[in-house]
């Protein structure tokens, strides 16, 4: 059989093959856009994916959401970061770490891929990130100590409950809230040193731990205490609870959490600062997706940040902002 017949026959064959280029129609010809968060069992975390797939719908692009299984696994957060690259066109990415997420973000932008950071910040990233998409951290951290400065009354002692090290998000909002406490000079900071770690019993346990060192009989020797995200909150909350000192000490923290509302009902919590986390994923696709079209890019773009206490806890635009971070 000739070569000109081989060639003939095969034609139909070919024919029938798929189109696999990205302009064929179908899920291949999407845009693709990897958003990769600190982890996904919070219900934080379950709201930055229900804006990105927001987004994904708006946009008609594809967005696979996949986190660490903890939020303190760094390594895993990497792999994921370095493998979600290959597979799409862009990198929306809340990093566990300032510093360590930093080299595998700039591989991916270095390979012409947009990277938009959510959430957290990335160090010395400026040159290469396309956008940082968060709630402004420290403003958060001075909200919060405007409240407890109110509260207090202006004089007082002070306990902060950190969350983790590394996490640029919450040594933001700790910072925020050490520098706007310090306007106040009859409010003395009495303890800053504590992380409460990744997860919620973790957290549970140093706050009992500071809660011990810090008892004075059946009382505590502070007056105000201040958690900068929702585990470092939600371990606070319990610790005092267990020991029956729940709405005797002046609390502030982070995040929205059921458990929180209704500490903000009975008085246990005088305020909680919640994020947009829902406008924090719509917006990071969105960018995404900007970018690769070519559009101008803000370097920063703010999601806001919003006090609740039990005094505007029933209005509406709060109890909208609330719904949607409850499952």
């Amino acid at each position: 059989m000739t070569a000109k017949i081989l060639s003939l026959l095969a034609l139909p064959a070919l024919a029938l093959l798929p189109a696999c280029n990205k302009n064929s129609g179908g899920e291949s010809s999407k845009t693709r856009i990897a958003v990769i968060p600190k982890g996904t069992t919070h219900i934080y975390w379950k709201s930055v994916e229900a804006g990105a797939l927001k987004a994904a719908k708006e946009l008609d692009v594809q967005v696979t959401f996949i986190g660490p299984q903890r939020e303190d696994d760094r390594s895993q957060q990497i792999d994921l970061v370095r493998n979600q690259a290959l597979q799409n066109d862009a990198i929306v990415l809340a990093p566990l770490d300032a510093v360590a997420l930093r080299d595998a973000a700039k591989e991916v932008a270095d390979g012409g891929k947009p990277v938009v950071i959510i959430d957290s910040s990335l160090a010395e990233s400026e040159s290469f990130i396309t956008s940082l998409v968060a709630t402004d951290n420290t403003e958060g951290g001075r909200i919060a100590a405007r409240r407890i400065a109110e509260v207090l009354g202006g004089k007082g002692r002070v306990a902060v409950l950190r969350y983790m090290q590394g996490s640029a998000s919450t040594e933001q909002r700790e910072a925020g809230f050490l520098e706007e406490i310090a306007k106040h000079p009859e409010i003395k900071v009495v303890s800053s040193e504590q992380f409460a770690g990744a997860t919620a019993s973790q957290a549970q346990d140093t706050a009992t731990n500071l809660i011990t060192r810090l008892a004075e009989g059946d009382s505590l020797a502070v007056d105000g205490i201040f958690c900068s995200n929702q585990t470092s909150t939600y371990g606070m909350l319990q610790a005092l609870r267990a020991k029956n000192l729940a709405g005797k000490v002046k609390f502030v923290g982070f995040d929205c959490d059921a458990t929180f509302l209704d500490a903000l009902k009975k008085g246990e919590m005088n305020g909680t600062v919640l994020q947009d986390p829902v406008n924090m994923g719509y917006l990071g696709v969105k960018t995404a997706v900007a970018k690769l079209k070519g559009e101008t890019i803000q370097p920063v773009i703010d999601t806001g940040a919003t006090l609740v206490t039990p005094e505007n806890l029933e209005q509406e635009s709060v109890q909208t902002l609330i719904k949607t971070q409850l499952p």
